[in-house]
């Protein structure tokens, strides 16, 4: 069977559009995504207890999270730091991107209703001021607490609370005046709040 010109060059250009990325040197946003899919969900949305849902949270809060991993001495992990060294300042630039437009779904978690109900006190006196929104806001860059894992979001204010990860300046000052005033089980009743919001 003979192909004439067009046909021919139309079954041509269309490979070409199909592998554009092969030819770019630079995977996809999407292709970048996908390989984080394994522990943070399709789309970003964790289906782990232990792992963070990056679906919605701001491309700014990404990127500075992913650059603090590759700094030898940022922000503390178990695995990030050797993963994030694997990326260029443009896919973290385009995964950023990606994970910025996701809708977060809030998965279903088990609570305790009374410590959720004492924690969303506590996250109005102590910590709405930069997680806005009852922890729902990603337009703080400071990272989506409300539907978090509570497992994740145990791991890794123990990781804040024994030094492992810095905290800010404010956000010190702030737990420390919580843990004062209210005592340990202030912070359970905080990640109850969070792990309570759909």
């Amino acid at each position: 069977m003979k192909l004439n010109k067009k046909v021919l060059g139309l079954i041509v250009l269309g490979g070409l559009a199909v592998s554009g990325n092969s030819w770019s040197g630079t995977a996809s946003a999407l292709d970048l995504a996908n390989s984080c899919a394994g522990c943070h969900g399709v789309d970003g949305n964790s289906v782990g207890p232990a792992t963070p849902t990056l679906a919605g949270i701001s491309s700014e809060y990404f990127t500075e999270a992913m650059e603090n991993y590759k700094d030898p001495e940022g922000r503390y992990s178990t695995i990030m730091s050797r993963i994030a060294k694997g990326y260029t300042e443009e896919e973290i630039k385009l995964m950023a991107g990606y994970f910025a437009k996701q809708k977060m779904i809030r998965q279903d978690q088990s609570f305790d209703a009374k410590q959720a109900k004492a924690g969303k006190k506590l996250h109005k006196k102590y910590c709405e001021k930069c997680h806005e929104d009852g922890g729902r806001s990603s337009e703080d860059d400071a990272g989506i607490l409300a539907g978090q894992w509570m497992e994740y979001l145990h791991f890794t204010m123990d990781d804040f609370t024994s030094g492992k990860r810095e905290m800010t300046k404010k956000m010190k000052k702030k737990v420390q005046k919580m843990e004062k005033d209210k005592g340990a089980k202030a912070m359970t009743q905080l990640i109850h709040y969070y792990g309570s919001q759909k």
